[in-house]
């Protein structure tokens, strides 16, 4: 009987952790219950060494433990000083692409991320058009983080009118000293009216739709979600890449998105 009442208070808890955001309702999540492989229902890959656009050092691999794989209740998402096709790094980045994509709503995913120069791990999402025109069709960066500037937490915004290729990003940051060594909740709130992005219910950065055209707000367009590490690039390795310090990874406790009831 002790045993029967105890799953139901874990189930309760569990629900109510879960569920509980007064006006939404949850629609999806992982809340990494599992081993092994990240979850093929849930993730896809994408994959390649090519510099994403970045110059960046790594080589990111598809259903390889070493890079992605879920182990005591957390996604592990690392990056590894190691050779494969001509890179010297291999990572993971991990994409919802496909399997789902949303229009509004609030993303909540709880993480804590790796420190050291060279480290580029970031928590964000692209339009999810066929073929994609970035910046054009939208891009959302609800964390982003750069190993030389240990603890600055940036929140950005990406489209046509709008993007650090021009020097108009719209961005904020905040500070924290703990998010190499203490998980955090990294959070969006979207709707056809604004973008707000945030770090432990602290909605530091703001971005408004005003009006203007899809130049300005191709962010209704439904987009999908994105969590990975890259290694040096143009802004991850402006100050270079530590050789010395691999692997590093991201741990990610869960990932939860809601859209209005």
């Amino acid at each position: 009987m002790k045993k029967i009442m105890l799953v139901l208070l874990v189930m309760v808890g569990l629900v109510s952790a879960t569920q509980h955001k007064p006006g939404y309702e949850l629609v999806w999540s992982d809340e990494f219950n599992y081993t092994g492989l990240p979850d093929a229902k849930k993730w896809n890959y994408d994959v390649g060494g090519h510099g994403w656009g970045n110059a960046e050092e790594q080589y990111y691999t598809k259903a390889r433990k070493e890079n992605a794989r879920v182990e005591d209740g957390h996604l592990i998402i690392e990056a590894r000083r190691e050779p494969m096709e001509k890179n010297a790094y291999t990572s993971a980045r991990l994409v919802t692409k496909g399997i789902a994509e949303w229009q509004y709503g609030k993303v909540e995913v709880r993480a804590k991320i790796p420190a050291g120069r060279g480290t580029w791990p970031a928590i964000w999402m692209l339009g999810a058009t066929d073929p994609l025109k970035w910046p054009d069709d939208g891009e959302i960066d609800i964390m982003e983080h750069v190993g030389f500037d240990q603890g600055r937490i940036h929140g950005t915004v990406h489209c046509k009118k709008y993007n650090h290729t021009i020097n108009t990003q719209k961005s904020a940051q905040v500070l924290s000293n703990t998010v190499s060594t203490e998980f955090h909740l990294y959070q969006l709130e979207w709707d056809k009216d604004s973008i707000r992005v945030g770090m432990d219910n602290n909605y530091y950065f703001r971005f408004a739709n005003e009006g203007s055209g899809y130049d300005a707000w191709p962010f209704n367009n439904k987009h999908y979600l994105i969590m990975n590490i890259a290694v040096g690039g143009g802004w991850g390795g402006q100050k270079g890449v530590d050789t010395t310090i691999w692997p590093r990874r991201m741990e990610v406790d869960y990932v939860r998105v809601y859209q209005k009831k």
